[in-house]
């Protein structure tokens, strides 16, 4: 079996958790961290000293790649078992449908803190995936945050997250 986990800064601990609770024993493991790229223009040309003038999407680039590595060093870790780190850069959304190919389950955050369902590229991919996809329910409610308590105010879902202190 193979296990694709995307990996997002700000969704990745439940990712990860969900992977390591739903893949079997040996099952294949790639944790896919896609970056999108600062821009899409050409390359810059060399001047007529023969350098090449300072990029700074190049540079964030490179500072997003790196980013993405100390994601996957962490996600590693927290899995706790051998796995493969990819580093895909393009369009976030088509690269983790690329990369999912061939896989057998796709395990991904389902909205983040979005109380109105998921953003533009988890809904491409959610629509797109060549595999069954596992979409995990991050943000209130889940370990890394406070627990959800019934509450009828205007929030649309009927549900806050527990303030300490406060009157439920």
């Amino acid at each position: 079996m193979s296990v694709v986990v995307w990996i997002s800064p700000s969704t990745w601990p439940a990712c990860v958790d969900a992977a390591r609770c739903h893949a079997p024993p040996g099952a294949e493991i790639v944790l896919l961290h896609a970056v999108e790229p600062a821009s899409h223009a050409a390359p810059a040309h060399p001047d007529r000293t023969g350098r090449a003038p300072y990029d700074p999407d190049a540079r964030l680039d490179e500072l997003a790649a790196a980013s993405g590595e100390g994601l996957l060093r962490a996600a590693a870790r927290r899995l706790g078992r051998p796995c493969t780190a990819r580093v895909r850069v393009g369009r976030v959304e088509r690269e983790v449908v690329a990369a999912a190919v061939g896989a057998d389950l796709l395990v991904l955050a389902r909205g983040g803190d979005r109380p109105h369902g998921p953003d533009r590229a988890t809904r491409y991919v959610l629509d797109h995936a060549p595999c069954p996809v596992l979409p995990v329910r991050t943000g209130p409610g889940t370990p890394e945050h406070r627990p959800l308590v019934p509450h009828r105010g205007t929030h649309p879902i009927g549900w806050r997250a527990a303030t300490p202190g406060a009157p439920g």
